[in-house]
Order: C-alpha cells, then sequence, then structure tokens
C-alpha cells in the first residue's frame, strides 16, 4: 500500500544501514555519491544518491519534487523508492539497475549492440522522456538527457535517471515542442 502512495521516508540511521554504512560506492556526480544497498525483507537492491549540502534546494522544495517525482511509475523512468531529509543530510532512494549505464556499452569497444537492439534502447528512452512530458500530473523537463543519465536493467530495458537538473511545469505550459523531442531522438541515434 506505501508503494503505491508514493516514495517511503527513511531515517538517515536507516540509510546508513541499508548501504552498509556506504560500503558499496556506485559512482558520483555532480550533487553526491551513489551507494548499493539492500531493503529488508526481500533482499530488494536500491541505489541511494546521497546529496551534497551544496544543493541550493531547501526542504520544502526537496519534499515537493520527491513527491512529484515518486509518482511516476513508467517502464522507461527509475522509480524513485524513497528519500531521506534529516537537516542537511537528503537522500534519494531509487531502484538498483543492475547493468549500469548506457555509456558503458556504446563508448566500449568489447560491448556491442545489434542494430535491432540499440532501435529498442532509443525508443524505450523517447518513451520515457514522452512520458516525462505529456504522461504526468505536472511536465517534467529533464534537461541533462546523455548515455550517462540512461540506466539499464537486466534485460537491458532502458530508464531514464538523474532529475538533479529538472524542472516542473503544469500542464501546458512547456516550451519543449514535438521537434525538440524528434531532435532528441536523433541524438540518440547518432551516439
Amino acid at each position: 500500500m506505501q508503494q503505491m502512495l508514493g516514495p517511503t521516508r527513511f531515517a538517515y540511521t536507516d540509510i546508513t544501514a541499508i548501504t552498509s554504512h556506504f560500503r558499496d560506492k556506485l559512482g558520483h556526480g555532480g550533487y553526491g555519491f551513489v551507494f548499493k544497498g539492500t531493503l529488508f525483507p526481500g533482499d530488494v537492491h536500491v541505489a541511494i544518491k546521497m546529496l551534497n549540502g551544496n544543493s541550493n534546494c531547501n526542504g520544502e522544495e526537496f519534499i515537493s519534487e520527491v513527491a512529484t517525482i515518486g509518482r511516476i511509475h513508467h517502464i522507461n523512468v527509475v522509480r524513485l523508492v524513497g528519500f531521506c531529509s534529516e537537516e542537511i543530510r537528503r537522500a534519494l532512494v531509487y531502484e538498483y539497475m543492475p547493468r549500469g549505464s548506457l555509456d558503458k556499452y556504446i563508448f566500449s569497444s568489447e560491448r556491442n549492440f545489434s542494430w535491432d537492439k540499440l532501435n529498442e534502447i532509443a525508443l524505450g528512452i523517447a518513451r520515457g522522456i514522452n512520458y516525462l512530458h505529456q504522461g504526468c500530473d505536472m511536465q517534467i523537463l529533464h534537461f541533462d538527457i546523455k548515455p550517462h543519465n540512461i540506466l539499464l536493467d537486466d534485460n537491458f530495458v532502458p530508464k531514464v535517471s538523474d532529475f538533479g537538473l529538472a524542472k516542473l511545469y503544469p500542464k501546458g505550459k512547456s516550451f519543449v515542442s514535438d521537434r525538440a523531442l524528434r531532435g532528441t531522438v536523433a541524438w540518440l541515434y547518432s551516439s
């Protein structure tokens, strides 16, 4: 029932336990470090992004964005499982993507996809972006689509991730055109 209503709120002590005291670092970006964790019961793996204290976002804005992104449920968008907000400690808990980011596959000489698989991945990314632009209560403009921010699940299904630069707009107020969306898809094919 909790998952249907939105993301779970975790205490910072929960986050340290889930990550085994931040033992398994998956990567880092401009907003902080990402760690692998495990939720019990069920041994469900998650990726926890610990946001650094330099974030411009105040507490109310953070909770508002979590509530909006937490309602997104689409096969091509990474699902927000939960969050932590205690004083300056903020974390986002996402579903874990075991294959990592798309850039590891398209910029590697030893890991090649067939054209059919590349087409499937590009269409999945386009579906995810389209859902963010047109399928949500609030339009979500990502502003940072790149292979590093496309994650792959066990079956290489692409999922749009990293909403650090995203902006929320009421429906019908977007300045993003169909032409811009087609341009994004063309860029994906040229990468």
